[in-house]
């Protein structure tokens, strides 16, 4: 697939994904899954966000950049502040804002009451998420949740930040990568790179690509795997590829 198709694709996916999001918000809650954790009850949250692991292990966050309606919202949500967020120290947050999450889930499973069961559609109107007018304050108080960030710090800044989805993407890859698992990457022939970074203008990720090309591959838990800095470049420095290489 060209890169402009490719490109076109993925907005085309995220579009959808940001329309659906008023039925899917609740496989992605993480407040639900600890109220049926409570209950020893396997919620839609709990299982998406496994599947999000054992994804990142083969794909790594590839699901951010073409089918995570938060970050749909993120994108559209730069071009009123398309200021690149600050890297560093912050982008460590959303580690601590899932440690204490999942470990309240685990404390949750631990000292819940019944027997196990697998409700897919917990808490959902026939599997619909907002379904009356208290769900939509919700929803709406969740999107203002994604904007403030977006236009403060800029693009992306939620999925840099907050994200409470991302380590577990970022975790499976790190495990496929212990496990020698082939791995979808943006590949980098560095003796091809002119240093004229396009690459870094385009990244809805703000990542300094150029820096990382003489690496061979954009080998960063940020990177999202869009492809947009493949497609800006002009001399196919930049490209997918499969690998299995131990992280360095």
């Amino acid at each position: 697939m060209k890169a402009q198709s490719l490109q076109k694709f993925r907005q085309f996916t995220l579009i959808i994904s940001m329309l659906l999001f008023p039925i899917t918000i609740w496989y992605f809650s993480p407040y639900l899954i600890i109220m049926a954790a409570l209950q020893h009850i396997i919620n839609g949250s709990f299982i998406v966000f496994t599947l999000m692991f054992i994804f990142g292990m083969f794909f790594g966050r590839l699901w951010c950049a073409f089918f995570c309606p938060t970050g749909g919202m993120s994108e559209c949500f730069a071009r009123f502040s398309p200021k690149e967020p600050v890297q560093g120290w912050r982008n460590y947050i959303k580690y601590a804002i899932w440690f204490v999450w999942v470990s309240g889930v685990i404390i949750c499973h631990a000292t819940g009451k019944g027997d196990y069961t697998i409700q897919p559609f917990f808490m959902t109107d026939h599997g619909i998420s907002v379904s009356n007018i208290y769900a939509y304050v919700i929803y709406y108080g969740i999107v203002i949740l994604f904007l403030i960030p977006a236009l403060v710090h800029g693009k992306r800044a939620n999925c840099h930040y907050i994200c409470w989805m991302a380590p577990f993407m970022i975790l499976g890859y790190k495990f496929g990568r212990l496990l020698h698992l082939p791995q979808l990457k943006v590949k980098a022939e560095a003796s091809k790179c002119t240093g004229c970074g396009n690459c870094r203008k385009v990244c809805p990720m703000s990542l300094d690509i150029k820096s990382l090309v003489p690496n061979g591959e954009i080998n960063t838990a940020e990177c999202i795997l869009c492809g947009e800095c493949a497609g800006a470049c002009k001399n196919d420095v930049l490209s997918y590829g499969i690998s299995c290489r131990k992280e360095k």
